[in-house]
């Protein structure tokens, strides 16, 4: 199996037979599936993602193209590692930036003994509710069309996974933290429900993925990179 890292990429080259496999560090502003069709149009060969990540969200994508779109699912059980930033006092209908503010409460009593309660209470093996702004399925159409147009659907807890979930620093009314979740984990419902137990609401300011099971964003490529890699075969005559 093939893995094209920035670091091989003018090495190793592609596999158009079998396929391969890409790390790719996406940006802010755009879907998994922009990245997908950016790919899709660069190498002209099947590809999937392993994962989705949010539009507001950066950080490490893997994507299989060829034959190896195939083994997706291989990468999408493996565990997950993010870091970002939880804003108190705020709630959001997307717990994110996405879209605007409904609820503001005070974070005054707040303190660093509520948000160790609240991070215990989230660690570990615990049900969580998918947010209405996401893309699983209602008779064939994703949640995220319901939620734009205001229609609630009712949604099944699922058990999930936080194996680790670490305040690194705070600065109220920001927490920034690291999580390592299983498959499935919506980190914008952690989000939301951490502001929930602290009485105050809080929404997710920013995420980035850094790990996918042992693979890391920092050998990722960007989409850049991989025009230029293909902009210098095209001058090469290949």
């Amino acid at each position: 199996m093939k893995i094209i890292t920035k670091k091989n990429l003018n090495e190793t080259g592609f596999d158009y037979e079998e396929g391969n496999v890409l790390l790719i560090d996406k940006k802010a502003g755009f879907t998994s599936f922009d990245v997908v069709r950016k790919v899709m149009k660069l190498t002209r060969m099947k590809v999937g993602h392993a994962g989705t990540l949010d539009p507001y969200a950066t950080g490490l994508l893997i994507l299989c193209t060829g034959r190896l779109t195939k083994r997706i699912t291989e990468f999408q059980e493996a565990e997950k590692t993010y870091t970002g930033i939880i804003e108190l006092g705020k709630r959001t209908p997307s717990m994110d930036l996405e879209t605007e503010f409904f609820e503001e409460k005070g974070i005054e009593g707040i303190n660093y003994e509520n948000i160790e309660e609240a991070r215990k209470s989230l660690t570990g093996k615990i049900m969580q509710c998918p947010p209405m702004y996401s893309a699983i399925k209602h008779k064939g159409k994703a949640l995220y069309h319901y939620a734009r147009k205001g229609v609630e659907i009712e949604r099944e807890e699922r058990e999930i996974e936080i194996s680790s979930f670490v305040i690194t620093s705070i600065s109220l009314p920001e927490v920034h933290f690291s999580i390592v979740c299983s498959k499935g984990t919506y980190i914008r419902t952690v989000a939301d429900d951490f502001g929930q137990k602290l009485g105050c609401g809080a929404f997710l300011k920013s995420l980035r993925r850094t790990k996918i099971g042992s693979y890391s964003v920092d050998d990722a490529l960007s989409i850049d990179d991989l025009k230029e890699y293909f902009n210098l075969l095209k001058q090469q005559g290949n």
